[in-house]
């Protein structure tokens, strides 16, 4: 039966535009929106309170939020987030979001009203062309004009977000169009249209099988670059078969994270600019490079020319404009990466894996002699210490991770290690701070039996700080472990390494403070603002705050422990730096230990 026969062709009562999308989101699976309102979106809030029981309305307190939610449930699920906000404001208050999901690669439908078909163009109240301003960051784009478009609207706005390689989608409806009426049911199930978009799957062909297979067969020192593809392509479970079998090393992106086990024994965790010393060593040194759902980004790379210089490359990407994009790839392959593992996991015999048992050992020795490590400061609670001691109170339990933007992103890459894909949720490629608490939000909306923490730093904690109303008022209990130094740390640090430690506004106390210019004399302030703790109670969170390592441990197991959301305000020394560290434009050789 399709999806037109599932309800009856005629109503007693007119139907209206809203009432439409809302009906033909439940019917592409969708069970929470997040949604802000305002004057030219009224119609879809008033359709979606008739709907309360089969589509949950979480209201966020800004529009970003509502937007990184929107991800926060797409990246832990595999499914479409969707958003909702008005016209003007609202939409542009959207338009991070949907940038920050266009290079994650984020699969979110962001529908926002738009000023009557009639006053288009003509600089109405809380009119802008949110299309033309999002044209470039978002995958595909409508503007509604005719209600009968609405279905088919939809329809292909799910499809397109979800086939080839993900990414968001923006439905703009004037709100006259919300209001029109039809007098019969329409068609849910219509013909899609959309010319030159043709996003085939791809598969590997028999004679590129034979291609790579021989490649690993010949290698002395492969080694497995795993990105966010890996993640997307949900290609896990055939990752792990692949590596098992071949016993080739793994070493994974920020976005790649989760897809390989971190604690397996082959994983060499994250490389690039603040990865591992043995992965950035391993990558510099392998004659063979399995690229599998990557994209090269410089952030990885560093000097282009230098990165993986001594290793055939095999790229394999859904996108085939990443192919040989940034780095030339000597087998390169346009598939899906699951069904790619697959086919290879079926080809490979034991003639095929490599006798890499030197290979091992050298790896195996270089995270011996060059593991992550961080110094001893006493009583003072570090945050690489932090994040390990919540490593070790949650790892056994399937735990969600959601991070802000900036040094705390980094440590929490290092030190927690994930063993299960979709775990971690990172603003990677925009870098967007302000991510973490509301990506958070939209983690526990879909998941609400599961623990989810929000690893932030004070800095960007504060960009949507107001989603603490919404996690007391939705009853969505994330954990919030606020690594708290006082300072814009990763702005910080480089202002440390390339300005002579000149403080250029990065101290986020009063400007009459010593550290606002660099000259505070203690590795921590004590003195800190603002108080997190009377902010949480203000929103009903329960809250403490925590200086002494001692007591980190019993203070962490409560926050664990509590049944709502929970804020822990963690003091930490400002003075750390992330490390290892390789400067923008270097090499592995340029890379800054100590």
């Amino acid at each position: 039966m399709s999806l037109a026969e599932e309800r009856p062709q005629t109503r007693n009562t007119p139907i209206n535009g809203a009432d439409i999308l809302v009906d033909a989101l439940i019917r592409q699976g969708v069970e929470v929106v997040f949604a802000y309102p305002g004057g030219a979106s009224m119609p879809i809030h008033q359709a979606l309170t008739t709907r309360a029981d089969e589509l949950r309305t979480i209201l966020p307190r800004h529009e970003q939020g509502g937007a990184f939610a929107a991800e926060g449930y797409a990246r832990s699920t595999g499914q479409v987030g969707v958003c909702v906000a008005t016209s003007g404001p609202g939409a542009t208050n959207l338009v991070t979001g949907l940038a920050d999901a266009k290079l994650d690669s984020c699969p979110i439908i962001a529908i926002t009203g738009q000023v009557p078909w009639s006053v288009i163009g003509t600089d109405a109240f809380q009119e802008t062309p949110i299309v033309e301003v999002c044209r470039a960051i978002t995958k595909h784009h409508y503007l509604v004009t005719d209600i009968a478009d609405l279905p088919r609207v939809v329809k292909e706005a799910f499809h397109v977000a979800t086939t080839g390689r993900p990414g968001p989608v923006l439905i703009d409806i004037p709100k006259n169009v919300q209001n029109t009426t039809l007098d019969e049911e329409p068609d849910y199930d219509p013909p899609m249209h959309l010319p030159g978009y043709r996003p085939e799957i791809r598969n590997i062909a028999p004679e590129q099988i034979k291609q790579v297979l021989a490649a690993i067969r010949r290698s002395k020192k492969p080694i497995l670059y795993v990105g966010g593809g890996a993640i997307h392509s949900g290609a896990s479970e055939q990752l792990k078969i692949f590596a098992d079998r071949t016993g080739i090393p793994v070493t994974m992106t920020l976005m790649g994270l989760s897809a390989f086990p971190g604690t397996h024994d082959q994983s060499m965790h994250m490389l690039g600019m603040h990865g591992t010393e043995y992965a950035n060593y391993a990558v510099a040194d392998a004659d063979l490079l399995l690229a599998f759902g990557v994209r090269f980004d410089d952030r990885v790379t560093g000097k282009l020319e230098e990165f993986a210089k001594h290793g055939k490359i095999v790229h394999v990407e859904i996108d085939p404009s990443e192919i040989h994009k940034n780095k030339e790839a000597h087998i390169p392959i346009n598939a899906d990466l699951n069904a790619t593992l697959i086919a290879l996991n079926d080809a490979m015999t034991d003639d095929d894996i490599p006798d890499i048992s030197v290979w091992q050992k050298q790896c195996a020795d270089w995270k011996k002699n060059h593991p992550l490590r961080y110094k001893d400061a006493g009583d003072f609670i570090l945050p690489q210490y932090a994040i390990e001691e919540l490593w070790r109170q949650t790892h056994e339990e399937d735990t969600f991770i959601a991070v802000g933007v900036g040094q705390h992103q980094m440590w929490s890459a290092q030190y927690y290690k994930f063993d299960r894909p979709r775990r971690w949720l990172s603003s990677s490629g925009l870098g967007s701070m302000g991510f973490g608490l509301p990506a958070a939000m939209g983690v526990q909306a879909a998941h609400p039996g599961k623990t989810v923490v929000d690893i932030d730093g004070d800095g960007s904690f504060q960009m949507n700080i107001q989603e603490l109303a919404t996690l007391h008022c939705e009853n969505l209990p994330v954990k919030i472990l606020l690594l708290n130094n006082q300072h814009l740390g990763m702005v910080m640090q480089w202002e440390d390494r390339f300005h002579a430690g000149n403080r250029a506004h990065t101290y986020l106390g009063p400007v009459h403070h010593p550290e606002a210019t660099g000259k505070g004399e203690t590795e921590r302030v004590d003195d800190s603002y603002p108080n997190f703790v009377k902010i949480a109670e203000g929103y009903g969170i329960a809250s403490r705050q925590v200086r002494s390592k001692k007591e980190f441990p019993e203070a962490l197991a409560e926050m664990l422990a509590a049944e709502g959301p929970y804020l822990l305000d963690v003091l930490c020394p400002y003075q750390e730096h992330v490390l290892p560290m390789i400067p923008t434009g270097h090499s592995v050789d340029g890379m800054i230990t100590e």
